[in-house]
């Protein structure tokens, strides 16, 4: 493992014990395969006990891995051809959101997502996924390009919220963001949103809107993310874990609650394992919901939309 954290440190001793014995036997030509053998067996066992008693935290880690798929990762292993469209036709084009026409499983559709980068200078390139108000609007007018050509709409989250700059809030974050809101409610294509890494706040939500909302098995969604949520309770980021844990934040804690409607499998210990496994499940996952929605009428789509997101969560007196 390139990167592990620390609750995977059994996986990790395991994997350096299986090479070792490898190097050895290739040394001195003795052959260990039945040491070998036993020792990927107890590898297997101890990843099945360790990635099915994850934690809140645990799985934010998972989701922030830096060698876990991004979107534009995503739409090279999955779409048969991607025309990347840029700029909000306003201010510029956002670096953190990246769209354009796409064809997936035969069918063109319009995919956008946030894109955090794979190394420092990509990352700050890409202002690390956090999207400027340019990125909603340059999203939106993705969206209703998509609507004017009748092209259902994918996006792909990973981001760990809309930027917070002084710059950001002059342009109208909120308002670029809560534009988005109420025009994704009335998108007349199918809309499918997939979680694929992190789902914070507002950020997150401003391309979020859709018929399908789903999650990647280890992502997470959430009003904030678990440092900040501690740094607010508690004046500490401490707490992180047990912040996680109350936020309720991961995806099957999400669908239990009736705010996402399905989860995606991921391989063994995340997607970053297997990026093109991955792949290859989240696009027969979003050919399959496409197939469905496209045969249903684009009237019942849309107010099924708005009352699903519109019954979500409850009051108590």
């Amino acid at each position: 493992m390139n990167t592990s954290f620390d609750f995977e440190k059994p996986i990790a001793d395991l994997q350096q014990q299986i090479e070792k014995v490898k190097q050895v036997s290739e040394k001195t030509k003795v052959d260990m395969t039945a040491t070998v053998a036993e020792l990927e067996q107890k590898l297997n066992a101890a990843k099945e006990q360790v990635y099915s008693n994850l934690t809140g935290w645990q799985k934010v880690q998972i989701s922030r891995h830096p060698e876990r798929p991004y979107t534009l990762q995503y739409i090279e292993m999955m779409c048969d051809s991607f025309v990347e469209l840029h700029g909000d036709r306003t201010v510029k084009d956002d670096k953190a959101i990246v769209g354009g026409f796409a064809s997936i499983g035969g069918q063109t559709v319009m995919v956008i997502g946030h894109q955090k980068g794979t190394n420092t200078k990509l990352r700050q390139y890409r202002n690390f996924g956090m999207a400027n108000p340019e990125g909603y609007r340059k999203a939106l007018r993705l969206m209703k390009l998509a609507e004017k050509f009748n092209k259902p709409v994918v996006t792909l989250i990973d981001t760990p919220g809309a930027y917070p700059g002084l710059e950001a809030e002059e342009r109208g974050q909120g308002e670029a963001i809560a534009r988005n809101l109420l025009e994704m409610s009335v998108l007349n294509v199918p809309v499918i949103c997939v979680i694929i890494g992190e789902g914070a706040s507002g950020g997150a939500l401003g391309i979020g809107i859709g018929d399908k909302v789903l999650m990647l098995e280890h992502s997470w969604y959430s009003v904030i993310s678990p440092e900040n949520c501690s740094a607010i309770l508690w004046r500490t980021w401490d707490y992180k874990e047990q912040a996680a844990e109350s936020l309720k934040l991961t995806a099957e804690d999400m669908l239990k609650n009736g705010l996402i409607d399905g989860v995606i499998p991921e391989p063994l210990g995340g997607a970053h394992q297997d990026p093109k496994l991955m792949a290859s499940i989240l696009k027969d996952r979003i050919v399959s919901d496409l197939a469905t929605l496209k045969g249903r009428k684009i009237e019942e789509l849309v107010s099924e939309r708005i009352d699903k997101f519109c019954s979500m969560g409850v009051v108590v007196e």
